[in-house]
């Protein structure tokens, strides 16, 4: 089983990436940054005749990825109280999966789990309902929801006071610890 991190901060070492690192922390997993590559947003061809046509970006090694893990962890910080931009074209881009004849994307995503990272101001009340909507997102492909973790965090690396958060990645990170290869 292989462990995948979607990061979909638009900037690297911050308080997202530092929570997610303390719950994979020596445990193998391959993280990829969203920011990091070329993806164009959808062109809705869903109710079209012609259908979605191939994208020339780099979305195409990323669902290679995707499909190659386990288990996905999605990462990002709370953004205007939802996902941040390069996680939602991220996954406003399996649209055009759900249908590429190439792939069972459905089929396939329903073998993996799922873990969210979120972190951002006040944790408790205004994240929530982005975990819901990874919740549905999750049910829609059939992909099993295994837990989530929540930072608070606004300034570079202010989860590191958040001992709350910093419990739970310890916990999460004893779990996987048993399951997955250790480094």
């Amino acid at each position: 089983m292989k462990i995948l991190n979607i990061l979909g901060s638009s900037r690297k070492n911050g308080n997202s990436e530092y929570l997610t690192d303390q719950m994979l922390q020596d445990v193998a997993y391959k993280k990829l940054f969203l920011h990091d590559y070329h993806i164009k947003d959808i062109v809705d061809k869903r109710h079209t005749e012609e259908g979605f046509h191939l994208v020339e970006d780099d979305y195409e090694d990323i669902i290679q990825s995707l499909l190659s893990h386990d288990v996905i962890v999605f990462t990002t910080p709370l953004y205007w109280y939802g996902m941040s931009g390069h996680m939602k074209t991220f996954i406003d881009r399996w649209s055009q999966y759900l249908r590429d004849e190439r792939f069972n994307f459905k089929e396939e995503m329903s073998k993996k789990k799922a873990y969210v990272v979120v972190t951002g101001g006040n944790k408790k009340i205004v994240a929530l309902p982005l975990i819901q909507q990874f919740h549905y997102i999750f049910d829609f492909v059939n992909m099993e929801f295994v837990d989530y973790l929540l930072g608070q965090g606004n300034e570079p690396m202010d989860v590191k006071m958040d001992e709350e958060a910093l419990a739970k990645a310890a916990y999460l990170n004893d779990k996987l610890k048993t399951q997955f290869e250790v480094i």
